[in-house]
């Protein structure tokens, strides 16, 4: 095996489609359609793409999509705001050496700092990944970024999943059910598969009339990976219509017994009748009882809402491995990268106020970036 980077996907070996196939196992934010998608909205004229990987012959043993800055110094996760975690692609035999080549061919290159996020905290093939950047000498940090809600289902019907739910959360959304039924009527119409991209126009109308207007400005970055993921059967779009006028979206995407909600808007002028509550009953009801997924996840956030849908709150987290110097301690060199790379991947933004959980990295950046 040997280290490889590629800085164009069709640049791959034809048999890369093995470690997708694997990657997707896990999560359809590492399928190839999500990274080919992302790299178009998240590249631009200061970046270049960088796929670092191991293979054997025709086999791609394993992937870390990057981009690098113009001098090819720093290497940062290829991500976007959008992305709700980021892992290594790795196939399942022989793991361990595939890693140490993975970490000393970084190592030998020109890079001298990785920032990688949003990691899942628990992300075994990561922390393998980290203790292999260690042994071929970067230093490595890891800084909370964010709370991650799920909600493992252990078989449950939705009848059984609701009866877990707060009492509360319960009898409001059917008080709020008769109360829009009463007053307006409304009608929810759920959208599968290749008829997504085709009403993806009442989605993008509810954001427009809902707190999330700026998030408009990636539609096309969405509608790139909503028509690949739609094509292979992947997506759910629900819209609740009130006189045929959209009113609450919500799109969430299942694959490998998982549902994954993505993003949900509501129009504030609807705000008090919980649409985007009642939505959220409709798909949990169809993800349970339908599509039989094992896992709801919500991915990004900790708003107290999403504690009422969930079961359980893991971390996510950022990796930030720093070569050392011969002439600065570990400690200012970590510190200084740190605060470049931050500084110019102006994107990453820091902990949000709402994370509510302590930081653990134990430095502070001339008092512009206190993550303490």
């Amino acid at each position: 095996m040997q280290y490889v980077c590629y800085s164009n996907w069709n640049q791959l070996p034809k048999r890369v489609d093995a470690l997708f196939a694997r990657g997707e196992q896990d999560s359809i934010f590492f399928s190839r359609w999500w990274f080919e998608c992302l790299t178009a909205a998240a590249l631009d004229d200061d970046y270049t793409l960088l796929l670092a990987c191991v293979v054997s012959g025709d086999d791609v043993l394993a992937m870390l999509p990057l981009m690098t800055d113009a001098r090819g110094k720093n290497g940062y996760a290829l991500r976007h705001g959008f992305t709700p975690r980021y892992g290594l692609l790795l196939a399942d035999d022989d793991q361990a050496a595939i890693l140490t080549c993975l970490a000393q061919g970084l190592s030998q290159s020109a890079m001298g700092g990785l920032l990688l996020e949003p990691i899942a905290d628990n992300d075994s093939q990561l922390a393998q990944l980290q203790e292999c950047f260690e042994a071929a000498g970067f230093g490595c940090e890891r800084i909370f970024r964010h709370y991650n809600w799920v909600c493992q289902l252990h078989g449950q019907s939705y009848a059984a999943y609701m009866a877990d739910r707060p009492t509360q959360l319960r009898n409001t959304i059917a008080r709020k059910q008769r109360k829009l039924e009463r007053e307006h009527g409304y009608e929810i119409r759920l959208f599968l598969g290749e008829d997504v991209p085709q009403h993806m126009h009442d989605y993008y109308a509810v954001y427009h009339a809902s707190w999330k207007q700026d998030e408009i400005k990636n539609a096309g970055f969405q509608d790139c990976f909503v028509e690949k993921f739609s094509r292979a059967g992947w997506s759910r779009l629900a819209v609740l219509y009130v006189k045929e006028q959209p009113v609450a979206a919500q799109l969430w995407f299942v694959h490998q017994a998982k549902a994954s909600i993505f993003r949900l808007a509501y129009d504030k002028a609807w705000a008090q009748y919980s649409t985007g509550s009642i939505l959220t009953r409709f798909l949990m009801e169809y993800v349970i009882d339908t599509d039989k997924v094992n896992e709801i996840d919500f991915l990004t956030g900790n708003e107290a809402y999403k504690q009422d849908w969930m079961s359980e709150r893991r971390e996510c987290v950022l990796l930030c491995c720093v070569k050392p110097t011969t002439t600065k301690s570990r400690y200012q060199q970590f510190a200084e990268s740190l605060k470049q790379m931050l500084g110019k991947r102006s994107s990453i933004a820091l902990p949000s106020t709402n994370s509510a959980k302590p930081c653990h990295a134990h430095l502070s950046l001339n008092n512009r970036i206190n993550l303490c």
